[in-house]
């Protein structure tokens, strides 16, 4: 049922910006703006109700972590305007109410609707106004909606989104059942609803178990995250600021949890060395040269407690990363802090068509019988394809994955863990030395036999062998630039 309401709205919501000549860009907020304010309205509704009580003040609603809604401000209001209103002035007006009377959301409202016609906005207005089998819906929808925004915004889009299926399976992996939880690149707060979907499972209540930080530096990305967190019913601390330069949450030794999936491969030329410097997030060492990519790895790192788990997306090329990376990296492994990386295949992003790995750290490992072990899972041949250019993780195989690392840390019900060649293979302290301090999960797990594979597709496996080219390519070109800085200070030549 919900997936037929998320396409209905979609296709006609779709349909409308066809004929606005807006770009996907100036639409999605207003349309995301319009998905918070009608569950907004529902949610207001049906307090009203369990208050029972004439003329409720904005406290009784306050008191049962409900936003007030003046009567302009509801959307039964705004669905019934007399003709010849200017409604887009009246939907900011009524956000403008919304952030007086709810301070927490001050600023955080979309107020640009005057940008839509008259008449397609009274028809967007009309295709949200549907009938809700339950308050749950509303997140399902604006976390759809924001994948398909993602999809339509090209490379602005993965800045704000990661694709849900690599972050339901990354919560499956660090288990996050109560605690305290930072994301300092939280985008539009996905790793936030995912953790308090897998609470919800449990039968608990989200904020009473999670406590949620994050950092972003776009001040439009952290009103999508502050309205999604909204319409989902999380409690959270969204500040601005640019992680690589700020720490707003002190975040050092604090939480029990860190996600994320940082913009990597920043080219270090772009970080300024001094503002780095000193900061006690990079205990292991600052990168001088290359990718940044060791920045966003420590800050995650130093940012757990002494018992804390964290599960992060990264590029395939910092598991091999050279120079003070593969220093930093040994120093990573050799205090026992990596505990699971996964390889995981192309095209799960609507951005960039590179695979990613997907790396665990926890800070508990080592008072465990895991001390001093790795395990390493190749997942690349582990995926749905959504269409030619998309793929994603089924709930089967998230928990598929999932379980190799609950037998792996012998959990309540799991099977006893075996190494599976061509799928997961848990490495000594001493392997991965002798690997190069390497955390390519390729290099261990081997390769499938060929009469193991009995659905080979020769078709597949020219693809994987051409995803593999093109990081190397990727690789070659940063070492060539690397030389070619190298031989110039050498030369003096600036």
């Amino acid at each position: 049922m919900n997936n037929e309401i998320e396409k209905k709205l979609w296709d006609a919501a779709n349909d409308l910006r066809a004929n606005s000549e807006l770009s996907s860009t100036q639409y999605s907020t207003p349309v995301l703006g319009l998905i918070f304010l009608k569950h907004a309205d529902y949610i207001f509704e049906k307090t009203k109700k369990e208050i029972n009580r004439d003329n409720p003040t904005p406290l009784h609603f306050q008191e049962k972590g409900v936003l007030f809604l003046p009567e302009e401000a509801r959307y039964s209001h705004l669905l019934n305007l007399p003709e010849g209103t200017n409604i887009g002035q009246k939907i900011n007006d009524a956000m403008d109410l919304i952030e007086k009377e709810n301070q927490d959301l001050k600023d955080l409202l979309p107020k640009n609707y005057t940008i839509f016609d008259n008449d397609l906005l009274a028809n967007l207005l009309k295709t949200f106004d549907f009938e809700i089998p339950g308050g749950d819906v509303f997140g399902k929808i604006y976390e759809f909606f924001l994948g398909k925004f993602a999809m339509t915004e090209g490379q602005g889009g993965g800045e704000f989104f990661t694709p849900t299926s690599l972050v339901k399976l990354i919560v499956e992996i660090i288990e996050p059942y109560h605690g305290k939880i930072l994301d300092p690149a939280c985008g539009s707060g996905g790793m936030f609803v995912q953790c308090a979907n897998f609470i919800k499972i449990n039968n608990k209540s989200v904020n009473d178990e999670l406590s949620c930080d994050g950092q972003e530096k776009t001040g439009k990305t952290i009103n999508l995250a502050e309205m999604n967190l909204a319409v989902h019913g999380i409690e959270g601390d969204i500040k601005q600021g640019n992680t690589f330069y700020e720490d707003n949450h002190n975040s050092v030794g604090k939480y029990d949890f860190v996600m994320a999936n940082p913009p990597f491969n920043v080219d270090m030329s772009k970080v300024d060395p001094a503002k780095v410097k000193g900061d006690p997030r990079w205990p292991l060492g600052i990168p001088t040269s290359g990718k940044a990519n060791y920045l966003w790895i420590q800050a995650f790192w130093s940012a757990l407690n002494e018992k804390g788990r964290a599960g992060f997306v990264m590029a395939n090329s910092a598991s091999d990363a050279r120079g003070i990376d593969t220093e930093i990296r040994r120093k990573l492994i050799e205090r026992d802090a990596v505990d699971v990386m996964i390889a995981i295949s192309s095209n799960f992003f609507y951005t960039v068509t590179l695979p990613c790995t997907l790396w665990f750290l926890d800070n508990d490992k080592k008072n465990t019988d895991r001390k001093g072990k790795v395990l390493f899972i190749d997942a690349r041949d582990i995926y749905h394809q959504v269409d030619r250019a998309h793929r994603e993780f089924i709930p089967a195989q998230i928990q598929e994955i999932a379980n190799i690392v609950r037998s792996y840390r012998k959990e309540e019900g799991a099977k006893p863990y075996e190494d599976v060649k061509g799928l997961c293979k848990v490495a000594t302290i001493k392997e991965i030395e002798d690997q190069g301090w390497s955390l390519n999960p390729g290099r261990y797990v081997g390769v499938k036999d060929r009469e193991e594979a009995e659905d080979f597709d020769f078709e597949a496996e020219l693809e994987e062998y051409n995803e593999e080219l093109q990081e190397l390519n990727v690789q070659s070109k940063e070492l060539e630039e690397q030389i070619n800085l190298n031989v110039n200070k050498l030369l003096g030549v600036d």
